[in-house]
């Protein structure tokens, strides 16, 4: 009974509407303990510590420090980080978690009212279900003004460690940082759409007719991502400028678009050469005037999506599933080998690997889609189908080349450059 009537005050705390800052200084007096709530994306919402030092030592999860999830149903909301002096009983902490979390909740539903309306209205672009003037009116209950021209990024972030929960709304949330530090009132929600890549999609929408500044913003969004999320690749795409709402969704398409070729082209990370960059810091994001030959290839996929895919089957599709199924890496040979002007040697060196792989890769190229890299038919089919392949969105993987053959000259993947 002692134990429950510390809660008193953290009750009339709640009661009240004190607010989550006073909820939590009074649940922290009841645990006889520092505490520090943060949101999803790891925003610091308040603190109760004993001191300057103290509350250093709470935000940074030094030594002593708890780090406990904030959940209401299935979503995290937040988490909390506790550093007690006597450890509170389990079900003492576990009703303290459970009152601060619905606080968390209830603090945050204002903003998420927000966030969720921006969401439907990205959705409705890139689904196409509305027309200019409904996207007109609709920007203007966002606070958007569409009439001077927009454009649209898409990012995409792919962890190369173990991710914790709610790390795709952080995605989301650091993207929309970069974009809003350029133009403030940018808006971001994460995709819908099923595109087979295990990582996480933004769609983001920069209002403004200055190509200029949606080229900065763009740049913002993948400088904020690296920055934010050191233990992911990126691949960030741009549109051209859509003078007119009712061009939003063709400028979503653009940006889907550069985003693929991008990833194509490698995604990038912290210290990685990004599309068009040069690596040594000088990463930036695709626009769609930079995807080339590929702009030839959109108005297929809007138009006549069938036939794109169909192609695609008919060149690549055999070698994407041969690399998937071994472990192969001939989809990477082979635009290595076109980047290389079709020189051997040049491959080989850009592979390092011995040009012997080379050949043996090209024969089973030959094998498998029944073209040939040594006539310019062969070559031209091959390069239309890589590009379709990236037009339509397909990832492929592959791995280190295990096929017979395969193994003279190879460098370990470990030992490779970046």
């Amino acid at each position: 009974m002692a134990e429950l009537s510390t809660l008193d005050a953290v009750t009339e705390a709640v009661e009240s509407g004190a607010g989550l800052p006073e909820v939590v200084r009074a649940a922290a007096r009841a645990l006889d303990a520092s505490l520090a709530v943060t949101d999803a994306q790891g925003g610091t919402l308040a603190v109760a510590a004993r001191s300057p030092s103290e509350e250093r030592i709470l935000l940074a999860g030094g030594d002593g420090v708890s780090s406990i999830p904030l959940r209401v149903a299935d979503a995290v909301v937040g988490s909390l980080k506790l550093r007690a002096r006597t450890e509170p009983s389990a079900s003492m902490r576990r009703l303290l978690v459970t009152m601060i979390a619905s606080e968390v909740e209830r603090v945050r539903a204002p903003g998420r009212a927000s966030e969720d309306a921006a969401a439907e209205f990205l959705h409705a672009i890139l689904a196409r279900e509305c027309d200019g003037e409904e996207l007109l009116a609709r920007g203007r209950e966002l606070s958007l003004q569409l009439q001077d021209g927009a454009s649209m990024i898409v990012a995409r972030a792919h962890p190369q460690a173990p991710t914790e929960d709610g790390w795709r709304s952080r995605v989301r949330a650091v993207a929309e940082r970069g974009a809003r530090a350029v133009v403030s009132r940018s808006i971001a929600a994460l995709s819908e759409r099923e595109n087979g890549a295990p990582g996480a999609e933004a769609l983001l929408l920069v209002p403004g007719g200055e190509d200029t500044v949606a080229a900065r913003a763009a740049d913002s969004v993948l400088r904020e991502l690296q920055a934010g999320l050191p233990a992911c690749t990126f691949a960030v795409g741009r549109s051209r400028i859509a003078e007119h709402p009712s061009d939003l969704s063709r400028a979503a398409s653009e940006a889907l678009l550069a985003a693929n070729v991008a990833e194509g082209s490698g995604a990038v990370g912290p210290g990685a050469a990004g599309p068009g960059g040069g690596g040594g810091g000088q990463e930036s994001a695709l626009a769609f005037d930079q995807t080339g030959a590929y702009r030839l290839l959109l108005s297929t996929m809007s138009d006549n999506p069938s036939e794109l895919q169909r192609f695609y089957a008919e060149t690549v599709e055999p070698l994407v599933a041969y690399d998937e199924q071994y472990e192969t890496e001939l989809v990477r040979t082979l635009e290595t080998f076109l980047d290389a002007d079709g020189n051997v040697a040049g491959t080989a060196q850009r592979l390092f690997t011995h040009r012997h792989t080379v050949y043996y890769r090209l024969e089973r190229v030959r094998e498998l889609s029944g073209l040939d890299v040594g006539s310019s038919d062969g070559r031209e089919k091959l390069s239309l189908g890589l590009k379709a392949m990236r037009v339509l969105g397909i990832a492929h993987t592959g791995g280190p080349a295990s096929e017979a053959g395969a193994g003279a000259g190879r460098v370990p993947r470990g030992s490779r450059r970046s």
